[in-house]
């Protein structure tokens, strides 16, 4: 990769996306309305069925830091995941000072692989990293999903809403050095991969 910088993106199953489930839990929450007013929306609590629901999320995020993170509404179609680089992509470059020499990783998902998306990313100079099929074990950003998923769920949220919030504030939290110690780590990471000959690795 020489002297380039590495901006590894995801949407799931760091781009892929990733889904971020609400576990249902015991709490109640209790809130004293007057009768005439109990039921207007500002007055309510989003809540799921059976106390259970997901949301999808895009995200990126270099060695100095976290980029953006973008929820993911319906189906993720490869115009969507357009729209998700225009919005997203140079705006975390520039967040992130990566400068003029950096690569962008993303997976081989057909979405991601598309003409249309191809065109984009070529039309705006965009350097992709090349990438092999089914190799979560290469991508750090697994290991940002995995810390994600850890705060959050400690939070304990109750719903939806408050699940994307949580994200975002969590997210945002989410500590330089550790984002620097995934991307140093990231050749021992290639060469256990290349060891164990594609099989599952402690990453």
């Amino acid at each position: 990769m020489g002297t380039n910088i590495v901006l590894f993106g995801e949407m799931s199953s760091g781009l892929m996306k990733q889904k971020i489930e609400l576990f249902g839990h015991n709490d109640h929450s209790y809130v004293w309305r007057k009768k005439e007013v109990a039921c207007k929306p500002k007055n309510t609590f989003p809540t799921v069925k059976h106390r259970g629901g997901s949301i999808m999320l895009w995200g990126c995020f270099a060695a100095g830091r976290s980029g953006a993170l973008h929820k993911i509404d319906g189906i993720m179609r490869k115009e969507n995941y357009v729209d998700i680089l225009k919005q997203h992509l140079k705006t975390s470059v520039r967040k992130l000072k990566l400068g003029r020499k950096w690569v962008f990783q993303m997976d081989s998902d057909p979405k991601h692989t598309s003409k249309v998306v191809a065109k984009w990313l070529k039309d705006n100079k965009v350097k992709v990293l090349e990438w092999t099929s089914q190799s979560p074990d290469l991508n750090p950003i697994e290991n940002v999903w995995a810390e994600l998923k850890k705060r959050v769920r400690a939070r304990r949220p109750t719903n939806l809403t408050q699940l994307h919030q949580l994200c975002q504030e969590e997210w945002a939290r989410i500590h330089p050095t550790y984002c620097g110690k995934l991307v140093e780590g990231y050749p021992k990471r290639l060469t256990q991969v290349k060891q164990l000959k594609g099989n599952a690795t402690k990453y």
